[in-house]
């Protein structure tokens, strides 16, 4: 344990976030996300028992938000006819404000199946727990100042 590193990143996921580099970009899926078929070519790291919202608020502690693309975050956008509430979304907002002043506007969005192909070419995937649908999440990550 370190002071000052939130005690939910794990020495192995503090290690990939610091092997990281500018523009790499990671997912954090939600309980249902299909991490070995979309991890195949990237790090997986297991978080079963935490939730996408704090897991976002712990790596964003350590994680600068990429400042030279318009959008560093991505969520999966809800598929036509499915009835879906995403109130985690609204959470996610509220994060992502705490530790980049873009706020809401950093977020994009991407269909479904475009969610998937980007994940694909992402340097890591975090399995969660997390039991909110459409509760996926793409960061790109920034220079370390």
């Amino acid at each position: 344990m370190l002071n000052g590193i939130p005690k939910i990143l794990s020495p192995e996921l503090l290690k990939v976030l610091c092997e990281m580099g500018h523009s790499d970009r990671l997912v954090i899926g939600d309980g249902n996300f299909p991490v070995p078929t979309m991890g195949k070519d990237a790090v997986i790291i297991r978080a079963d028992g935490h939730g996408v919202p704090e897991l976002l608020d712990a790596i964003l502690e350590v994680f600068p938000l990429d400042p030279y693309v318009d959008k560093p975050v991505h969520l999966m956008e809800v598929m036509p006819g499915d009835n879906v509430e995403t109130p985690i979304w609204d959470e996610y907002k509220k994060i992502i404000a705490k530790h980049d002043e873009r706020g809401a506007n950093a977020i994009g969005y991407y269909e479904r199946f475009e969610f998937y192909e980007q994940t694909k070419t992402v340097y890591c995937i975090i399995a969660s727990g997390e039991q909110a649908l459409y509760a996926n999440i793409m960061l790109q990550k920034g220079v370390v100042k």
